[in-house]
């Protein structure tokens, strides 16, 4: 028998090996095509539909507000691939009825007419980014909803219907089961008014976490600044502490928190400090609380700021102090909530002041805030919800009233 020249050989090995590497190949990019696609089709949908009619009454002489929106978000979240998922939700309101008699300022709507209901008629991207999760580690890099802390300093403003995301990369570190770290780093802020009102920033997010037996502790910085071409850093750095007591009936609340807040810019130059002390307790279905929070001043020129926050949450559901007046805002407040009639009800009462005293300004008004909200079966809930703000030495005497109903499928 002739033997196979050499060359020959070395000729067919070579095609062997490519053939084998163009297999192995198709194969790996099939298994990978394979597992992509299933990720991509065996994702979840969601609905979350939220009507909702909102009053707005004030003494002054804007004309009382009216609002009934229709607020439906679209979700789709991917299955993991590797670690790798992905989620992308779009966003509408819309007036229904034609009951739109209210003020959006940076939209232009109705400007000047009536009193401001912060809920303009808009269709957006409100979330679309890729995750990536690997055992203690995750991150995120696109448009997403990003909270802290009880939305103090970091929140989504979900009160309103379009709720504020950020373009951002987020990561987060969990080395212990008991301490997480948070890093984040966003390149817009996607506000409440839909594309009227977004901002370019450059902010940098730290959080650093660490659970005990006795509560949180909690240490953060958070160096905020508008992409503007212009130095308008805004530096905030604290740490908070937040627990209850073993018992279950009744059970001791209590928080204790403090930040220094500074800013240097052509026009401002200060540095302001926040204080919250809070206790409480909690029995059965009943919780009681006091709470005393102080965003501070500097000398009645500048009052201590939280641009990236939930505010509706915070001082007072009248939504008077958004932006802290220049002397500062000291909010001293009791809460009640409690289970009634398979709901919840809740009763807040401020009173609040200024935190630097001027012979003009002092009392800064008081609030009562009212709600109760009650889930149906799996899929609806429904509220109701007042707010009756008195003025002091600024504002003007405001209510403000709810009622919706909420779905999510």
């Amino acid at each position: 028998m002739r033997a196979i020249p050499n060359k020959a050989v070395q000729i067919l090995a070579i095609y062997m090996g490519f053939v084998t590497v163009f297999v192995s190949a198709t194969h790996s990019q099939m298994t990978y095509a394979a597992g992509l696609s299933n990720a991509l089709t065996d994702g979840k949908a969601s609905v979350n539909l939220n009507l909702r009619y909102e009053s707005v009454e004030q003494n002054n002489t804007l004309d009382d507000a009216n609002a009934f929106t229709l607020r439906t978000l679209i979700s789709y979240d991917t299955s993991s691939y590797k670690g790798f998922s992905a989620k992308i939700e779009m966003e509408d309101s819309r007036i229904v009825l034609g009951q739109g008699n209210y003020t959006v300022g940076p939209s232009g709507y109705n400007i000047g007419e009536y009193s401001v209901i912060a809920d303009p008629e808009h269709t957006e991207l409100d979330q679309g980014y890729i995750q990536y999760k690997k055992r203690r580690f995750s991150a995120k890099l696109g448009r997403q909803v990003i909270t802290l802390d009880g939305h103090r300093f970091v929140g989504h403003v979900g009160w309103r219907q379009d709720r504020q995301t950020f373009d951002a990369l987020s990561a987060k570190y969990n080395p212990l089961q008991e301490l997480s770290f948070h890093y984040v780093y966003i390149t817009q802020r996607n506000r409440i008014f839909a594309q009227d009102a977004d901002l370019k920033a450059k902010d940098h997010l730290f959080n650093a976490a660490y659970k005990t037996a006795y509560g949180t502790l909690t240490g953060y910085g958070y160096l905020l600044e508008v992409d503007n071409d212009a130095d308008n850093a805004l530096d905030t750095f604290g740490i908070s502490f937040t627990g209850g007591s073993k018992t279950d009936d009744p059970q001791v609340l209590y928080g204790a928190e403090y930040a220094s807040q500074s800013s240097q810019s052509a026009i401002t130059d200060y540095q302001v400090r926040y204080l919250k002390l809070e206790t409480g307790v909690k029995f059965s279905d009943t919780t009681a609380k006091l709470s005393y929070e102080e965003l501070g001043s500097d000398r009645g020129a500048y009052g201590f700021s939280t641009p990236l926050a939930t505010l509706h949450k915070f001082n007072g559901w009248s939504d008077q102090f958004l932006g802290t007046p220049a002397q500062g805002l000291i909010d001293s407040s009791v809460t009640l909530t409690s289970g009634a009639f398979d709901g919840v009800w809740t009763a807040v009462f401020h009173k609040f002041k200024a935190d630097a005293v001027s012979d003009t300004v002092d009392d800064l008004g008081s609030e009562l805030n009212l709600s109760y909200v009650k889930k149906y079966g799996k899929y609806y809930s429904a509220g109701i919800k007042y707010a009756a703000y008195s003025a002091g030495d600024i504002k003007t005497d405001t209510d403000k009233f709810w009622l919706w109903l909420g779905a999510t499928f």
